[in-house]
């Protein structure tokens, strides 16, 4: 049987029970069968083999200094987002055609145009906007809540569409909205007891502590300092883009600490002109979906000439 093994080109004997030649390795008294593969596992083999030397010839594939083999059929995945790109831009062309020839006051009165305006601004929302003012809009410390009643500049979407625009503090846009207030501890205008003073008061009026000497000491140098801009009761001014101060909300916090620091050395949030980078319809559309968040207001009456 030895011979017949040799003559055969194995290596192992034939393993009785199952008739298979051993590969002639040996451990501990354990050996490994040389079974054949199945047939139609070598065929699904041999055609990956072949799939893959076609999708070589086809498709890009070989790595190289200055990027991949082109394939036959010249096809790319960047190509093929770009033809899909187009098709959808030819899609939505009229409807964006349409939100451009619309002001953007009366194209929220325009059940169509609204609903299209609103969902392509929550597209470039999350593309833009999310980074600051959070995935829901509700915005953290320096970056406003968009959706709440609370609005610097007007919350009508005029206005929005007008702050998107040209941004907030934003250099080079000479359009830009600005607001600035005075370091009032930092530049010596007030004292350091001053400043804790007008911050008792704003905790008065903001209704998080109750009335105290230092509230009352801070009531007149809040009238002398503050009311310009904030309103005498600290309701804000929003044509100077000064927030009210006798609610809840606070961009930059309402507790003592936060307070001194903003009394101390200001603050000066700043937001991009996004006309300068993104183009009309889209700003446009921003507009819409940032009014529709929920804190948006009706646009104003025409003021009437006396």
């Amino acid at each position: 049987m030895a011979n017949d093994h040799a003559k055969a080109g194995h290596k192992g004997r034939i393993d009785e029970p199952t008739g298979t030649h051993t590969v002639g390795h040996e451990w501990d008294g354990i050996e490994e069968l040389d079974t054949p593969l199945p047939r139609w596992w070598l065929i699904t083999f041999y055609l990956t083999i072949v799939f893959a030397i076609g999708y070589v010839i086809a498709y890009p594939a070989l790595p190289g200094l200055h990027g991949a083999t082109p394939g036959v059929l010249g096809w790319t995945s960047r190509g093929e987002l770009a033809n899909e790109i187009k098709t959808v831009d030819a899609s939505h062309a009229a409807i964006r055609a349409a939100i451009a020839a619309t002001p953007v006051e009366a194209l929220i009165k325009n059940p169509t145009l609204q609903r299209a305006a609103i969902e392509g601004g929550r597209a470039a929302f999350k593309q833009n906007c999310v980074q600051c003012h959070g995935a829901g809009a509700a915005g953290s410390t320096g970056y406003p809540n968009l959706n709440d009643d609370d609005w610097l500049w007007g919350g009508d979407v005029g206005a929005i569409y007008q702050t998107l625009q040209h941004g907030i503090r934003y250099p080079g846009d000479d359009a830009t909205r600005s607001s600035l207030m005075p370091a009032f501890g930092h530049d010596g205008i007030l004292t350091p007891a001053q400043v804790q003073d007008v911050v008792s008061y704003v905790r008065v009026i903001s209704k998080q502590d109750p009335p105290n000497g230092g509230s009352q000491r801070g009531s007149a140098l809040f009238a002398q300092n503050c009311a310009v801009c904030h309103g005498a009761a600290g309701e804000g001014g929003r044509l100077v883009g000064a927030p009210r101060l006798n609610d809840a909300i606070w961009l930059y916090g309402g507790d003592r600490a936060s307070l001194t620091e903003t009394i101390t050395n200001a603050r000066a949030g700043v937001m991009p002109a996004w006309q300068q980078r993104l183009d009309p319809v889209t700003v446009k559309m921003l507009a819409a979906y940032v009014h529709s968040l929920g804190g948006g207001e009706a646009t104003p009456a025409p003021a009437v000439a006396q």
